[in-house]
């Protein structure tokens, strides 16, 4: 399913890498909404891979710290020496290079994993003066490397998601078409637009409709509503509901590799040639404030008409990172090498230069710089997260099982939790979910007769549609029933 492995996107000059030029710079699309379940993973892995199927040579940069790009490309997490947060970490300083990161997925298409360390970036620069801007710089050093990068957000607006901004151009926000996410688009909508003017800072926003269901009414007069409201901002593409997309993640893999022939394929493939012959304008001057509200308010102006500007200014940036970087590399050649003498008592080789590592990363891992915090100083902020729980995400919703239909939903704020459905007279007493504390999850296996059958979830005793099955159905109160299709080899129902 194409080169896996740390370190196996490194590459250098005269490697062969389609370079760009100043009259064609990199493409950077921030994938951000701050309503989690709106399809922004599978928005960015898809486009991603779609983009370097058709030759485009794509970095993918994972922002999330729960690393969902990681899992949706099956690539293993105890592999990972070293992630965008080691990167935001070093900054420029000259320790980590961007390659020292990359996993090469496939011919086109690489990914800068993330790890939940990031988690802890937001109180570790703290104080650093380039906080919002430490991945616009290390994107700097590796421009001239590809046509496209495609960022995924976290979904939450803090300092990850500043970065994203400062380093994009282009902002896609995914809307599920559901009335809630109507809602929340337009709030994103103001979001975003603050978010640019506190950071003087312009990037092309659009709308994308995800999860469409044509056959459902609702879904339709969303679509509509969203092309009211955001007009020429809501792309001329949407995402289909395609069970396949869901498929392809459970398998570590993008839809290129799962089903091109699928749905899914097709709408990520029409988004993919409308980026492309739509690339943004940069022809607006654009007047902003400082983002630190510690700073006094002083009008700042960007132009980024000017792409020569732009590219002096990346040029820059790339020209720090490599004199800090080589300066690096001479102090740790200078302490490694057998001939050296310490200059001061104590100092000599560093305690792990001599610890063989795989041949893709031969490089021994630096110090932090002094002025830089360790996040191995600092207390975990998260929890290391459960592989179980991990693979419990997966399961969230409705499958069938040999034991029968398996209904699974994360603990929430719900003190109680019961499935009612055709299956049995929407009874909201019946069948009862389980909570298993343990796992975090509430659960229930119903031994059901085969058909198609609605149901719903009665949270407390409130009613609501299951938000972790797509497959829908509006009832004659305008509410959305849940679907679910039991196959011939269950049993008879039992209460």
């Amino acid at each position: 399913s194409g080169v896996r492995g740390p370190g196996s996107g490194v590459r250098g000059p005269g490697s062969g890498v389609r370079g760009r030029t100043k009259e064609s710079p990199v493409r950077t699309i921030a994938i951000i909404n701050q309503k989690g379940g709106t399809g922004k993973t599978t928005t960015a892995i898809n486009l991603a891979a779609v983009m370097a199927n058709k030759g485009r040579k794509t970095l993918l940069v994972d922002m999330d710290p729960q690393s969902h790009c990681s899992l949706g490309l099956a690539v293993p997490e105890d592999q990972l020496d070293r992630t965008v947060a080691d990167l935001l970490r070093a900054g420029l300083d000259g320790s980590l290079a961007f390659t020292d990161i990359i996993w090469q997925i496939t011919r086109h298409l690489d990914l800068a994993p993330s790890s939940m360390a990031l988690a802890g970036i937001e109180q570790e620069l703290a104080n650093a003066p380039d906080k919002d801007r430490r991945l616009a710089q290390v994107l700097s050093t590796v421009s001239d490397q590809y046509e496209f990068c495609i960022i995924d957000c976290p979904p939450s607006i803090g300092l990850l998601t500043f970065n994203a901004l400062r380093a994009a151009g282009e902002v896609i926000i995914p809307v599920e078409t559901g009335y809630f996410a109507l809602r929340g688009a337009i709030k994103q909508q103001q979001t975003i637009e603050m978010l640019a003017r506190r950071v003087a800072h312009q990037a092309r926003f659009n709308v994308l409709a995800t999860m469409y269901d044509v056959r459902t009414k609702l879904a339709r007069e969303i679509l509509t509503e969203l092309r009211k409201h955001f007009g020429e901002r809501l792309l001329p593409v949407v995402v289909h509901f395609n069970a396949r997309l869901k498929e392809a993640a459970s398998f570590g893999q993008a839809i290129t590799e799962y089903d091109p022939a699928s749905t899914g394929y097709e709408d990520f493939d029409r988004l993919s040639e409308w980026l492309i012959s739509h690339p943004p304008s940069y022809n607006e001057t654009i007047t902003g404030e400082l983002a630190d509200p510690g700073q006094p308010t002083v009008p700042v102006t960007a132009n980024v008409s000017n792409p020569a500007l732009s590219r002096a200014a990346e040029l820059v940036e790339r020209a720090r990172a490599l004199s800090a970087r080589t300066a690096a590399l001479s102090g740790r050649i200078s302490h490694n090498h057998p001939d050296s003498e310490p200059d001061e008592p104590g100092q000599g080789r560093h305690p792990g230069a001599a610890a063989s590592r795989p041949l893709a990363n031969t490089a021994p891992a630096l110090a932090p710089a002094p002025s830089m915090p360790s996040i191995f100083s600092l207390p975990p902020l998260v929890p290391p997260r459960d592989r179980l729980a991990e693979k419990l995400s997966r399961l969230y919703g409705v499958r069938q099982t040999s034991q029968g239909l398996l209904f699974v939903q994360p603990v929430g704020e719900a003190h109680t939790m019961a499935i009612a459905g055709e299956f049995n007279d929407w009874s909201a007493e019946t069948h009862p979910m389980r909570l298993d504390e343990r796992l975090g999850i509430w659960q229930t296996c119903l031994k059901i007769n085969p058909g198609r059958y609605r149901y719903r979830l009665v949270v407390d005793g409130n009613w609501v549609h299951d938000p972790h099955n797509q497959t829908v159905e509006t009832n004659p109160f305008g509410e959305l029933n849940s679907i679910v299709e039991v196959g011939a080899h269950t049993e008879a129902i039992s209460a």
